[in-house]
Order: structure tokens, then sequence, then C-alpha cells
């Protein structure tokens, strides 16, 4: 390989050990970015000592000392050719990411500069000590160039998804760092690379702006033949995901799915998510108002957990044994307290005073009316499959068009019940990535300390030993909690804000960086790891699944559709012979929130014979009554087969 240029030191410009200056030709590929070597002229302990560096600052130089020689020496015309050719040279700084022999650590010396090969790219960057046969834990992502130069980078397994170090913190302005297209182009590598040795892993997506996360399994609409040679040269399959997941809530309404995935023709892996009060219960303080839930309705809301949900619970208040399963039956429970309360003129049951009854009652039984769809009143549960995850699955809980309080609700307790199963190993994998967009909403690095952000906390600082790992996303890093992005091993840089650039975070990079940083095409990262003494610049393919704008065109979102029709949608999914006909006869006698009920009954059980379960759970079908607002016809005389006895 071909001498590049020589490493030069001044009186003014010395070199450090971290630090060196080299001069080229003024046609070298050398650039902001670029890997260098520098080999030594003379041994060191018989050994001649190399240095490896990329590149932070380029200079050009003339030998005017002013421009006012310049105009002189082309006569005050600028088109004009001057008779003499001024001296050029072009002089760039490096910063160190590695010396060979490590030790002693020295100021960079007199040496000859080469363009690194893909050798000394694994080299530079620490790559070798991960790539080597038998303990290859390489995750690819992105390709190194420079010059004719073509390298893979790899990011070790150990350092991104743990136990050594953990977590992905991904930054840049919206719509052109391409945030989300790096996170889908990472999980599809880490799904085709990560060691089977170091056990199963599977993601959980939530998808918290339009229809981003909608389309994974379907595949880009088309990739370039730049795109496929890249995920050639790095070794992943340019294919959607293959087992992919969608859960949604219900619409205020109960008759769809609230997500933009509701095309007909993708509805076959789209599920309902719901909870009751048992699911829902532990994590009310995401919903209550710390400064109207004080100390003692605290006590009681723990109370009631505690002692009253899923129990048979007596009490002299109350006439008979109470089991509180839904929020309905907390309804219930508290209005008979409150009646035997008045009828003895009590002020206080057990320790706790009639206002803060009233005033827990308020509140618990107002979470399933905020949280319309998601919490239902009648207990009914329809859940990720927490205990069956799938290796290389991914799992995308659909939050884009909900709520605040329901999105805050929604992420604390999939979260939770994740890092449970974790703890306990029964999760049925081992690694967990959970991928959140717009960080800066849930982990702020001002505000108040939320149940979400303590959670966060949690996940970035202990999460790595259970095998939970947070992919987060954010327009301003600046802007997220310090304990969040300080834990995150590796950190991804697309396109960023000038102004952003410019806060105290990013003063440890150099001006000539943060510049190319402001300018990013799509495509590119500034990629920072554990084993990376200084940031890379790589290149990534565009993702091989449908994007959000073009899902939306390809399969447009359903109108929601009447009672009828909703149920036989949801039906179909169970049972394809269900038809239209055979739903309007069914539910032609029985109240809306029943026929939901029975729906929701239904998909959660998934029984064989979905038509007679259905049936059964229409539990107030009168032959021949009239129910408010609903004027089908009677309902036909059930088949004799029927097992339910309808």
């Amino acid at each position: 390989m071909s001498i590049l240029g020589r490493v030069v030191a001044t009186e003014r410009r010395p070199n450090t050990p971290h630090e060196f200056h080299f001069w080229t030709a003024l046609d070298s590929p050398v650039g902001i970015g670029t890997i260098v070597r520098v080999e030594g002229l003379q041994p060191v302990n018989g050994h001649i000592p190399r240095v490896y560096g990329v590149v932070t600052e380029g200079f050009g130089y003339t030998d005017l000392e002013s421009p006012l020689h310049d105009v002189l020496g082309h006569d005050g015309i600028p088109d004009d050719v001057a008779p003499t050719r001024r001296t050029e040279i072009r002089l760039y700084t490096a910063a160190v990411l590695r010396h060979v022999p490590e030790e002693p650590l020295q100021p960079v010396g007199m040496g000859t500069v080469f363009l690194a090969s893909d050798e000394d790219v694994a080299t530079a960057l620490r790559m070798d000590s991960y790539l080597k046969a038998g303990a290859h834990t390489g995750i690819p992502v992105g390709l190194y160039r420079a010059g004719a130069t073509k390298s893979p980078v790899y990011l070790d397994a150990d350092f991104l998804v743990g136990p050594e170090a953990a977590h992905l913190n991904i930054s840049g302005v919206s719509g052109l760092a391409t945030k989300t297209s790096a996170v889908e182009w990472l999980l599809a590598s880490i799904f085709a690379h990560f060691p089977a040795k170091k056990g199963r892993v599977a993601a959980v997506c939530f998808n918290v702006k339009g229809p981003d996360l909608c389309f994974l399994d379907q595949p880009a609409s088309k990739l370039e033949d730049a795109d496929l040679a890249l995920y050639d040269e790095l070794g992943v399959p340019s294919e959607p995901f293959r087992d992919v997941h969608y859960y949604a809530p219900y619409t205020a309404r109960g008759y769809a799915l609230n997500t933009l995935r509701s095309n007909e023709a993708l509805e076959h892996n789209v599920h309902p998510l719901t909870w009751g009060l048992r699911e829902v219960l532990q994590y009310a303080e995401v919903l209550l108002n710390k400064d109207d839930v004080d100390a003692k309705a605290d006590a009681l809301i723990d109370f009631i957990t505690e002692r009253v949900v899923n129990q048979d619970f007596t009490d002299p208040m109350l006439t008979g044994a109470h089991r509180v399963q839904s929020f309905g039956d907390l309804g219930r429970w508290f209005s008979e307290l409150l009646r035997g309360m008045e009828g003895k003129n009590a002020e206080s049951w057990r320790t706790h005073h009639v206002a803060t009854i009233r005033k827990v009652r308020n509140r618990l039984t107002n979470i399933s009316t905020r949280c319309r769809g998601l919490v239902t009143d009648d207990g009914t549960v329809s859940d990720l499959p927490f205990g069956q995850f799938a290796d290389r699955a991914v799992y995308v809980v659909d939050v884009a068009n909900l709520e605040e309080d329901a999105q805050d609700l929604i992420f604390a307790r999939v979260v939770s019940q994740l890092r449970e199963h974790l703890e306990k190993r029964t999760l049925g994998v081992e690694h967990v990535i959970v991928f959140v967009d717009e960080l800066n909403k849930y982990a702020p690095s001002d505000g108040p300390d939320t149940y979400v952000r303590k959670m966060l906390l949690d996940i970035a600082e202990r999460g790595r030993y259970l095998g939970l790992v947070l992919f987060a996303a954010q327009q301003f890093r600046s802007q997220v909690h310090r304990r969040v992005v300080g834990n995150s091993g590796t950190a991804l840089f697309g396109r960023m804000d000038p102004d952003e650039l410019a806060t105290p975070g990013y003063a440890t990079l150099a001006p000539a960086t943060r510049t190319k940083l402001s300018t990013l095409e799509k495509g590119q990262l500034m990629v920072r790891h554990p084993h990376f003494a200084q940031p890379v610049f790589v290149r990534f393919p565009r993702p091989a699944v449908l994007s959000g704008r073009e899902g939306v065109e390809r399969f447009p979102q359903a109108e929601e559709p009447t009672l009828d029709a909703a149920i036989t949608r949801s039906l179909r999914t169970l049972d394809r012979a269900v038809t239209l006909d055979w739903v309007q006869d069914t539910i032609a006698l029985a109240d809306e929130d029943e026929v939901l009920r029975a729906r929701n009954r239904t998909l959660q059980a998934k029984p064989d014979d979905v038509r007679a379960y259905f049936r059964a759970q229409l539990k107030r079908r009168v032959q021949g009554e009239t129910v408010p607002n609903r004027t089908r016809p009677a309902l036909k005389t059930a088949p004799v087969d029927d097992p339910y006895g309808f």
C-alpha cells in the first residue's frame, strides 16, 4: 500500500499520546472520519510501533503571510494567472484510536501514514478481540468507507445486549436522521448475527408516532442496488421480519382496535390489548395525581389491593362475602360499603375516613372511563404472551393514537412484566430489547419524577443484568435524563441540529466533526461504542421493511365498522366460517355492552367452537325482548348441537 502522508510536529502543534498531525498530497482521499495507520521510523524494543487514528480536523496552508499578497500576485484581477504557482499543503489532525504495542504510552513519533486497510480498521477499533474464531460476538452496524476501503464495522454483542454493558441511544433531527430506520436495521442485524450460545432474543417496540412501526412484516417497496450490496457485505438477509405480532387497545366505542394497521389484509397478527382490575391496580399511581391522592389514600389503595381484590372478603359493613375481580365489582363493593357506613352513621372504616373512601372510589372507578378501550369494566384480559415469547420475534405495542395517561399505563405495565418474568426466567427468551421513541418525553432531564421515568432509570442502570435492554431514540439528547443516556453503552448520531450540537454535551467533539454531524445524509451515522476510542462514521442500508408512509398508502386504514361488522371481523380471526348474517341474528336482542363483553371473552378464550362459545357469553339474551337502539329481527332457533344449551 502506497504512503499517504507523513507525521509532522511543530513547536506550536506538538503531538501527544492521544492526538497527532500529518500532511498529505493535495489529491489524497483523506477526509473527516478517515481512519489511518502510522508506522514509526525507529523500532522500539525490537518492534516497529504502529498507531491508528481517525481524522478529526483538516487545514489547508500556503506560504502567504497575508491575503493581500495573493491579491498583489494576481495584479488585483481574480481570473489572472499568477506567474508562480504557490505551494499548498493539506494538514490533518487525527485522534488516536490505538497504539500497538499498548505500552509504553508515548507521544506519536515521526512516521509514515497509510490509509487503513480492512485489517487495520478491525485492529484500530479493537474489533479483533470479539471477531476471532470461536468467540465471534460481532453485530454489523454499518460499512466504513474511505478511498478504496470498505470495511464492515461490528458492535460487540456483550456490550450491546449485555452483560458487560448494554443499551443503545440514537439522536437526530426529526425526518432526516433516520432514527427509526437505524433501529429497524440494527434489530435485523441482531436477529441475524446474535450468537445462539448466548440465548434467545426478542424485541418489544412501542409505536408512538403514526404508522412508523406498523408494517415491519411487509417487504420494502424497493431497495436500491447499493442497499442490496450493503446487505450482502454485512451478511444480513434483505427481508422483512418473519415473526411480528401487533397489540393495540380498542377505540373508545370498543368496535375496532385503535391502530393504523386496521386494513383487513393485515389483521391476522393484530391482537387486542385489554386489561382488567388486577392488571391495572398495582400501577394505579401512573394515572393518579400525587397532589390529589395523599398518603391516606395510598394506604386505602394498598389495603384494597392486598386484602380485597380477588379474595372472598367479608365485613360487618357488607352483606355477605364479596369477591372483587373487576372494576364493575369494585364499584359495587364501594357502593355497598358506603351504604353500610351511612346506615350505621360511621365516619370511618378500618381507620379510613369516609371522605378518603369516597375520594379513592372516584379515582379508581374513573380509570376504566379515562382509559376506555384499554381497561375493561368486566375484567376481560388480552395481553402480550408473557411466558411464551419466541426467539427472534418482534412484539409491537401500538400506542400512537392513545391519550398520554393510557400510553404511560401501557409502558409501565409492559416493561414491569418483562422485568418480572426475566427475573424468574419465565419469559420464554433470555434477552429482550425494548425500543422507545421520543425518549425526551418519557425520561426528560427536568420536570416531575414520574413512575415511567423512574422505571427507565432502573432499566438503564440494572436492566443489563436481567437481559432487559433499552433501545431509545430522541431528537435532543441534551433534554434526556443524564443517567439514561449515560448508561447507554452504544450511541448513534444521525443528522443533528446545530443548536443541539452547541450544548455542552458535544464539547468533546472536534469542530469539524460537529459540522459533519449537522450535514449527514440519510443512511449515515456516527457510532460510539465502548471498544471504540473515538466515534466513527458508517453507512447502513435502508431497512427491508415497508415504511410507515408507504404502508398507509398501500394498506389504507379501514373505517370504524358498525357493531355487527366489528363482531364479525373479530370472530373471523378465530373461525373463518363466521358470517355477518349469523352475527346479526345472534346479537339481535343483546345490549351493546353485553355484545362487546362476549366478544372480548371469546377472543381471550380462543375456543375451538367459536360460535357456540360466543352464544354462551350472551347471558342476558332473552327471546323476543326488545332492546333500545337495536332493531334487528328476533334471534333464530339455536342449532341442536350447541354444547352450551342455546
